[in-house]
């Protein structure tokens, strides 16, 4: 069999990479050992960046296909601050209907999927699955943190890196609010998105990989006040939550997408936004022959959030410092308004330099 490029990983990142090569007239096979629909333990918000991303890969959202929000809103037991997102740029959406749209729109575009199917053998120019040999002009790794990919390109990550727990459960409820609410504790953030009318979906990040959600909620009595009557509708799930970035992500005829290229703490709530974005410029890449152009987009697409994870990861530490940056951004709205916009794209050609990090950092002393 041949193919113009074969993708293996039909998680979001690697179903988007499809969808964006399908669109650039490439004939493209997608393969992975799993059957849909693939989940991943994860907030379920989608940001700004992740909404234009999927409009631009054929998949305008919509509130008859998901649930709206309009912001984000940080709290711990002293501070609150809160930000708002235009409406219509931001939703509440479960991944196993996130995975169903994107490979509906993959196979309308005749993209070929081969379910349950590992790759045992890499060559040069070709697979081996099941049997079978598939040839290629272009290899594309979407398939995790492990990535068979890339450590067969040589392109496989460090191994040093920060990583944590996440879990996830969904419960039957109205929302509370129309903003995602991210309440911090001792080095854990409970996030609360809105799924659906009746539905709230709450994640868990934290060190501890014994913690869990029922046991969390101690630490945050609002919300366990307003879960206390409402019944849970999925079991809770967990997963690994990293940041971390690989040494190169293209090389040859090989590209690295999603966690294989870059992984972000879930805390930053960009997951797929970068994975989005990432397909979009390496469907532009592989129609100009060049994946240096996808490596030089990556770096740009990659760099404030991961400069915001970091800062975020830097207030996880710290109980102090992150009383304190709260305590900043709850005087002053307009200071953390303007965070959240660079966080979320929504200010256009904005980005988070090291000048401004420095600058955080005086205001935090005087705070």
């Amino acid at each position: 069999m041949q193919s113009d490029v074969v993708v293996v990983g039909a998680g979001p990142a690697g179903i988007a990479s499809a969808i964006a090569a399908s669109l650039k007239g490439f004939r493209v096979t997608v393969l992975d050992y799993r059957k849909p629909p693939i989940d991943k333990p994860c907030g379920e918000g989608l940001l700004p960046e992740a909404v234009a991303g999927l409009h631009a890969l054929g998949i305008p959202l919509n509130p008859g296909m998901a649930f709206p929000f309009s912001g984000i809103r940080f709290c711990d037991a002293q501070s609150c601050a809160s930000a708002s997102i235009a409406p219509g740029q931001a939703y509440g959406l479960r991944r196993t209907a996130l995975h169903r749209m994107l490979v509906d729109r993959a196979t309308a575009l005749g993209v070929q999927f081969r379910w349950g199917a590992g790759v045992s053998e890499f060559y040069a120019g070709e697979v081996r699955v099941a049997g079978e040999r598939i040839s290629f002009r272009w290899l594309v790794g979407a398939d995790g943190q492990n990535s068979r990919v890339a450590k067969w390109a040589g392109l496989d990550p460090p191994r040093r890196f920060h990583s944590r727990f996440g879990f996830r459960r969904h419960y039957a409820v109205a929302p509370w609010s129309d903003f995602v609410e991210v309440h911090w504790g001792a080095r854990c953030q409970l996030f609360v998105t809105p799924t659906g009318p009746d539905e709230v979906c709450v994640a868990l990040l934290t060190s501890n990989p014994r913690m869990g959600i029922e046991s969390a909620l101690a630490q945050f009595p609002e919300v366990a006040r307003r879960l206390r009557k409402a019944r849970p509708i999925t079991r809770e799930a967990g997963a690994v939550s990293m940041l971390r970035r690989a040494r190169a992500i293209a090389g040859g005829n090989v590209a690295l997408v999603g966690d294989t290229s870059c992984a972000i703490d879930g805390i930053a709530g960009q997951g797929l936004s970068l994975a989005f974005q990432q397909a979009l410029a390496l469907g532009e890449a592989l129609a100009h022959g060049d994946l240096a152009r996808y490596q030089s987009a990556h770096r740009q697409i990659t760099a404030t959030p991961v400069r915001i994870t970091r800062l975020m990861l830097l207030m996880n530490s710290s109980t102090w410092l992150r009383r304190k940056v709260l305590r900043l951004f709850a005087a002053n709205p307009s200071l953390f308004a303007k965070m959240m916009s660079i966080h979320t794209r929504q200010a256009k050609q904005v980005e988070l330099k090291a000048a401004d990090v420095i600058g955080l950092g005086w205001r935090l002393l005087w705070a």
